[in-house]
């Protein structure tokens, strides 16, 4: 027993950092975005702030569908079964590049459209706008990188699909300088060239992406053809009800943007940095519910199930401390944090404030992200959650502090539902 912990230790450092890795070096470039557009205006931030919650809506489908594959693929290696990676993973890239394209079409031609639902602000719409329209030429190559990063971390190449990822993002930092501020002779293009430099860079990934796939996991082959209908129809049983979830919830989290952004502008600047924050100190949080799909999903799939539900429970309590940490971590950093960006007085107040609400707010999304809650974040979002922020913001008109403290208590409200549903066992089942 003591070998299979030390065993399952190990498994989960090599999978876990990895990936947290990953997440943290694309929060990684949020950061360095609002640093250097902040450098231009407040405004130049808070308006790139909501223009990605456009991308956020996207990487929502990216997820559901990428959720869909990991759950599959990593059974189906888990046994051995290339044939069917090969037709999971050419359906699951069919699917996110046609609605790749859909989002470019909406960035294209509707950008001031898809910031009006933001914002009231009619300079950040403009400055949102021109980032729009640019950046969503990077869905298409995003999307379908996704789908071929996905199959490296399953199938043992876990440590390239880091390497690209490190690689698009020291590549995309640069990139905004150069084209932010005109270094090196290029001109200055402010917004337009933080998009400019998140394009190139995902072009990178992509191509580096499907060479690699292509040329040294050759056991998986990508086809037009259609997949078996039994397996179709099995995928699409998981990926609906994940793609419903993940718009549910995605669609509610960015009704925070929203209700902030109809708040003043000082608040939309405070709650930009505040996100960036939480996404950078949450990264190993969520690699550890990635890895623990995996190797999940590994165990499932090689039917067995009570190690499938042992390794279940270490990762949960590893989650409890490691969003306790993480907690702590953010805390700590909150004063180095405000310092780090160019914020008005008030903006800077509420900053500070929403610092340390966001440390409670991780502890609880630890535990939450290595369970399933379709209904319950949903439910909470919904019924509870921005109901109640619209009623502060809106009808009561309570301050900016009291509306951000409500609009985070989500993942605090459902962690009992959480956890029980978690110990009830209904997820140790091989779906191959």
């Amino acid at each position: 027993m003591d070998e299979r912990k030390r065993s399952l230790r190990k498994e989960i450092v090599r999978l876990a950092l990895p990936i947290a890795l990953q997440q943290f070096m694309t929060a990684l470039v949020g950061a360095c975005d609002a640093i250097m557009l902040g450098k231009l205006s407040q405004d130049a931030m808070s308006a790139v702030s909501l223009a990605t919650q456009v991308t956020f809506v996207f990487n929502l489908f990216m997820f559901a569908f990428m959720a869909g594959e990991n759950m599959f693929v990593a059974q189906y290696y888990g046994k051995g079964d290339y044939t069917g990676i090969s037709q999971v993973f050419s359906l699951v890239t069919k699917i996110c590049g046609c609605i790749a394209v859909v989002f470019l079409a909406g960035t294209l031609f509707f950008p001031e459209q898809l910031m009006r639902i933001l914002t009231n602000e009619e300079t950040l719409i403009v400055l949102g706008s021109e980032y729009l329209r640019v950046i969503g030429i990077s869905y298409v190559f995003s999307g379908i990188a996704q789908t071929f990063l996905a199959i490296m971390k399953n199938c043992g190449a876990v440590n390239m699909s880091t390497l690209i990822n490190g690689v698009m993002v020291i590549l995309n930092i640069a990139l905004n300088a150069v084209f932010i501020f005109g270094l090196s002779g290029f001109p200055k293009m402010g917004i337009k060239g933080a998009a400019l430099a998140t394009v190139l860079a995902t072009v990178v990934q992509f191509l580096w992406s499907v060479g690699y796939v292509l040329c040294r996991i050759r056991a998986v082959k990508f086809s037009l053809r259609s997949c078996e209908k039994k397996l179709f129809g099995r995928f699409w049983q998981k990926a609906v009800p994940l793609l419903i979830n993940n718009l549910a919830w995605g669609i509610g989290f960015s009704m925070y943007a929203v209700i902030m952004g109809h708040l003043e502008t000082d608040a939309v600047a405070a709650n930009g940095i505040a996100n960036i924050s939480k996404n950078l100190v949450v990264c190993f949080c969520l690699g550890l519910g990635n890895a623990g799909s995996i190797i999940v999903g590994n165990r499932l799939g090689a039917d067995r199930l009570q190690e499938a539900k042992e390794v279940g429970g270490t990762l949960t309590r590893t989650a409890i401390i490691a969003g306790i940490v993480s907690g702590l971590v953010l805390m700590a950093l909150s004063p180095f944090i405000t310092k780090m960006v160019d914020l008005t007085p008030t903006a800077r107040g509420y900053l500070q404030k929403m610092l340390l609400i966001s440390s409670y707010y991780i502890a609880g999304k630890s535990v939450n992200c290595m369970t399933i809650g379709m209904l319950c974040d949903s439910v909470t979002l919904w019924c509870i959650i921005v109901p109640l922020g619209c009623i502060c913001a809106f009808i009561l008109k309570l301050p900016v502090m009291v509306v951000y403290f409500v609009l985070n208590l989500d993942e605090i409200i459902k962690l009992p539902v959480v956890y029980k549903h978690y110990k009830k066992y209904k997820w140790i089942k091989n779906l191959t």
